[in-house]
């Protein structure tokens, strides 16, 4: 297993590589990355403009630009404002060394504006993670175990209908019934923006209270599309001849799904978790824009329209090391779920 995971690690290095490569050849073409330094109400001057691009490198070649990215560049000192003081900016470490660079926008390392999202992120999509897990289950296996009848025919109307639904239309429905009627109607509602009131501070039940709309919003399409996913498999798995003579030997129920059946039929959904757990990282755009929360997703959107090259490469960058990484966990435990499967 050890010489497994090392020559998959070896093997990702140059995948990696080309990877960063092509996104670092698209991300420069999005736009002006000057555009940002003269801030909003006035435009550089086009002598502080030519200054600036020959300072950050701008003017040389993508892969040029590139090699630089990655491996630094001892002598690049930006000086922003002409005084002929070099600013914020210092030297240039390079990826591998672990600097990703300062941003356009704020003018300071990428790694710590990306740094001070990350939190939010992982703080909302790991609860919606584990609400789509918790009730796909559930909702998958049961309906499994009772198939064609009236509550199976009504989940899966009913998960037709989540899949279906766009997730800004629905995180609208949700503001619309559970915060604006919910408060003209006298009721407890949930708030729309932010982590927390600012007025209470960030505690616990502030941060828990405003997470449950995002957290709906996101969950329920997921939820639709895992609990039919599972449903499918736990139905070709207990078919099986072995599930029958489990059952044959007198063992419960409970014994013969969890122990039986759903480890076979859980290597599939161990898939669609490895690819799905890396892209928590990068946020959901729509739901943090639309409940103004402070994540990743509205981080990239931001760096993205302003072309912070810094920023979009750092964020891209370490959720496709993460995909790497979590692919090789996700072959890692099949070998626990099915002890057929070897990498020696």
């Amino acid at each position: 297993m050890t010489r497994y995971v090392l020559r998959r690690l070896l093997q990702a290095i140059p995948l990696l590589l080309i990877i960063s490569l092509i996104l670092f050849i698209l991300i420069s073409n999005l736009g002006d990355p000057l555009a940002s330094f003269g801030g909003t109400r006035r435009r550089l001057p086009p002598a502080d403009r030519e200054r600036l691009t020959r300072q950050l490198g701008l003017d040389k070649p993508v892969i040029v630009q590139y090699v630089i990215w990655l491996i630094g560049n001892d002598w690049m000192k930006i000086d922003v404002d002409g005084d002929g003081i070099p600013d914020a900016y210092g030297t240039r470490q390079g990826v591998l060394r672990g600097d990703f660079g300062n941003s356009f926008q704020e003018r300071r390392p990428a790694i710590e504006v990306i740094g001070e999202r990350v939190w939010n992120t992982l703080l909302l999509m790991t609860a919606c993670e584990a609400v789509v897990l918790i009730f796909s289950l559930l909702i998958g296996i049961y309906s499994a175990l009772r198939q064609y009848s009236a509550w199976d025919n009504t989940i899966t109307a009913l998960s037709f209908i989540g899949y279906s639904m766009p997730v800004f239309w629905l995180s609208l429905v949700l503001i619309y019934i559970f915060s604006v009627n919910f408060k003209r109607w006298g009721l407890p509602y949930f708030p729309v923006t932010g982590m927390y009131d600012l007025e209470v501070g960030p505690t616990v039940g502030q941060i828990v209270w405003h997470l449950v709309l995002p957290v709906a919003s996101l969950s329920i399409v997921s939820i639709a599309g895992y609990s039919r996913y599972i449903r499918s498999q736990m139905l070709e798995v207990i078919n099986q001849d072995y599930v029958r003579t489990a059952y044959a030997k007198g063992l419960p129920e409970r014994m013969v799904i969890m122990g039986h059946a759903f480890k076979n039929a859980a290597l599939p959904l161990v898939t669609i978790i490895g690819m799905d757990l890396p892209l928590l990282l990068g946020g959901a755009v729509v739901t943090e824009a639309i409940f103004g929360w402070p994540g990743m997703g509205r981080l990239y959107f931001k760096a993205t329209n302003a072309a912070d090259i810094p920023v979009t490469m750092g964020i891209l960058v370490i959720i496709s090391v993460l995909v790497v990484l979590f692919q090789i966990a996700t072959d890692i435990t099949y070998t626990f779920l099915d002890p057929r499967i070897r990498y020696e």
